[in-house]
C-alpha cells in the first residue's frame, strides 16, 4: 500500500479502492490495535476500528439450588396458559 493521507486525529486515511484491494493487510493492521479512517474523494466516510473483546462469561454467579419440584411436569391449565 501507498502512503496515505492522515486522517481526523491523526488516523491513517485510505481511500475506498485502495481499501478493497487491501483489505486483508488492513485488517492485519486494525487488529494489531490501528485505527483506519476510509475516504471516498478524499472526504472520511468510515472508520475502521479494532473491537473491544467481549467479556468472558463468569459461571455459577448466581449460585443456589432448584429443588425438585422445577423439574416436575406443569399442570394443564398452566399448560394452557402457555398455549401449549
Amino acid at each position: 500500500m501507498g502512503s496515505t493521507p492522515m486522517g481526523a486525529a491523526g488516523r491513517r486515511c485510505v481511500n475506498v479502492q485502495e481499501a478493497k484491494t487491501h483489505l486483508s493487510a488492513l485488517l492485519a493492521r486494525v487488529a494489531a490495535g490501528e485505527r483506519i479512517v476510509l475516504a471516498r474523494h478524499g472526504k472520511p466516510i468510515a472508520q475502521l476500528v479494532p473491537l473491544d473483546p467481549s467479556p468472558r462469561r463468569q459461571l455459577g454467579f448466581l449460585r443456589g439450588s432448584v429443588d425438585e419440584a422445577f423439574f416436575e411436569p406443569l399442570p394443564n391449565d398452566e399448560l394452557e396458559r402457555w398455549g401449549a
